[in-house]
């Protein structure tokens, strides 16, 4: 049996005031979402900025589920997963990753 994926990014974003940090999260929210139903085997994708303000947490986070491991790997090589990290690279000051599989 094929387990889904729960793939979880969180970025910190780049920028010398909170403004340009908070219009830099937005630009991540609206690339992130543009991936939407446009990726096979992506089954949820959900994009969060954080509201908390505290130092420590990061500003942007990807919570996405993949059908497989194989449907992941597939959406690293994807046009649309690639044309969205080359239109956010500049914008991360830094980046964590967590994939398990689901059940």
């Amino acid at each position: 049996m094929t387990k889904k994926i729960k793939h979880i990014i969180m970025w910190k974003v780049a920028g010398t005031s909170p403004a340009e940090r908070a219009a830099h999260a937005e630009r991540v929210n609206g690339a992130l979402e543009s991936m939407r139903g446009r990726v096979p085997g992506l089954l949820t994708l959900e994009v969060g900025i954080d509201r908390s303000g505290v130092d420590y947490a990061c500003d942007v986070v990807l919570y996405s589920e993949f059908a497989s491991q194989a449907a992941l790997d597939a959406y690293a090589e994807h046009p649309e997963h690639i044309r969205v990290k080359l239109a956010l690279h500049n914008l991360r000051a830094s980046r964590h990753q967590v994939d398990y599989a689901a059940g």
